[in-house]
């Protein structure tokens, strides 16, 4: 597993936001492993809110979107009981009767030049969700004006608005996947081997691959565009990648799943069912949040309360999510 490149890091905002938005409205309000659809409310429609919050870093534009949420089930979290979490879930206003609610927060990059979408969504297939379209829609931007997606990995939450269908939803974009998440979910013995509430994600990443001609298998960091980088984050799955946007002094980092509400990022020692290799997700983390809270780097973080930014900080020797601050675009 290759090292956390410094690059990940370098140009992050220090102070503020720069400028930021916030449109439309706000969101209101040893585990067991049993079959995904029997744990997680399913969406039979649409999820129909749509708030978008906006900032600007350097030339570009990034808009949070929503595909909705889901209320993840508290003994999903290894390393802690479920009573811990539910205790602090109800600390932080995240604790729902079923869960520990998650957002699905997806991020779409404009310079003027590309439009870049940062994963699809799960679009109905896991809680409530399904509104990544209408939010695209309430910009005024059609799925097949989108130029690349970037799927940071192949969980279903990730990927789902891309086959929704069985249809190629984006049929105009360019599709960036780690090599090593196409290889795994793509593998018949890994699937054959896989717990039921993974087979979803394996059957979605074969309608991916079998959908998509422009699909990108890339290996290791890369600059998308002028000032969009990959960078590696390996760990959660084999391929999970993040996305740097820098520009003018500012940068941006969305770490997908490198961050979960509650337990994240106090104790790197806490995981997330769904995580492939619970060893490699830690020595990530064990990495990337000191290094974030010392750098006061600027992250996008897709399961945290919407719009998902904030910092890593250190705080009497402990680390916690810090809400960045927001200001009014004038």
């Amino acid at each position: 597993m290759s090292q956390l490149s410094r690059r990940a890091f370098v140009g992050a905002l220090p102070l503020g936001l720069g400028g930021v938005s916030l449109l439309g409205g706000g969101l209101i309000g040893g585990a067991s492993t049993p079959a995904l659809a029997a744990t997680h409310e399913v969406a039979k429609t649409p999820a129909t809110f749509t708030p978008l919050a906006q900032i600007r870093i350097g030339r570009f534009t990034v808009t949070a979107l929503t595909d909705g949420y889901a209320d993840m089930p508290y003994d999903y979290f290894p390393g802690r009981t479920a009573a811990e979490v539910e205790q602090a879930a109800v600390a932080q206003f995240t604790a729902r009767p079923s869960g520990v609610r998650f957002l699905f927060n997806q991020y779409l990059i404009e310079d003027g030049a590309h439009r870049i979408l940062i994963d699809a969504g799960a679009a109905g297939s896991i809680g409530q969700t399904g509104a990544l379209p209408q939010a695209l829609g309430t910009l005024g931007v059609q799925p097949d004006q989108i130029d690349a997606v970037i799927v940071t990995h192949m969980h279903q939450d990730h990927m789902g608005g891309l086959v929704l269908g069985g249809k190629n939803n984006y049929p105009e974009a360019e599709l960036y996947i780690d090599r090593r998440d196409v290889k795994h979910w793509t593998d018949p013995a890994k699937r054959s081997g896989a717990a039921d509430y993974l087979q979803t994600s394996f059957q979605m990443a074969e309608e991916v691959v079998r959908l998509y001609p422009k699909l990108q298998a890339i290996d290791g960091e890369r600059e998308i565009v002028p000032g969009v980088f990959i960078v590696d984050l390996t760990g959660h799955t084999p391929g999970h990648i993040g996305v740097r946007v820098e520009d003018g002094g500012q940068s941006l980092i969305m770490v997908s799943d490198m961050l979960f509400p509650v337990v994240h990022p106090g104790a790197t020692d806490v995981f997330f069912l769904f995580e492939q290799d619970p060893v490699a997700a830690k020595a990530m983390r064990d990495r990337f949040f000191p290094r974030a809270a010392s750098e006061g780097a600027l992250i996008a973080a897709t399961h945290m309360p919407f719009p998902g930014l904030g910092r890593v900080v250190a705080d009497r020797g402990q680390l916690r999510w810090q809400v960045a601050d927001w200001a009014l675009q004038n």
